[in-house]
């Protein structure tokens, strides 16, 4: 059974920047799918950015695009995610997800429900 483990999170100032990492243990397939959600106070889970099973294509939602990377290791296993100008509307616990991927290792998924495992979440503070 695969465990997802993230590292980083905590406080940071607005226009600063913080890396957020994420492994799988345990794991079964040889490829991954990844992405990162967030859930603020008082609102719904949202979708931050995803990663392909081949790691080669990425999407980021609006809100983070220019400002957050996404990236991982070969083939999935390790996820990566750079936040930079970071902002107060930002803080959240941030979760990371995956999917074992045996096909379609160039697509990446949006929606919660298509992930198969998750993180334990760590928290994001910035604060103005």
């Amino acid at each position: 059974q695969e465990r997802l483990v993230e590292s980083g999170g905590g406080l940071v100032q607005v226009g600063g920047s913080m890396r957020l990492s994420c492994s799988i243990s345990g794991r079964t397939f040889s490829n991954y799918a990844m992405a990162w959600f967030r859930r603020a106070p008082g609102k719904e889970r949202e979708f931050v950015a995803g990663i392909s099973g081949s790691g080669v294509n990425t999407f980021h939602a609006r809100s983070v695009k220019g400002r957050f990377t996404i990236s991982t290791d070969n083939a999935g296993g390790t996820v990566s995610l750079q936040m930079n100008s970071l902002k107060p509307e930002d803080t959240a616990i941030y979760y990371c997800a995956a999917k074992g991927v045996r096909y379609y290792l160039g697509s990446y998924y949006v929606t919660g429900d298509e992930y198969d495992h998750w993180g334990q979440g760590t928290p994001v503070t910035v604060s103005s």
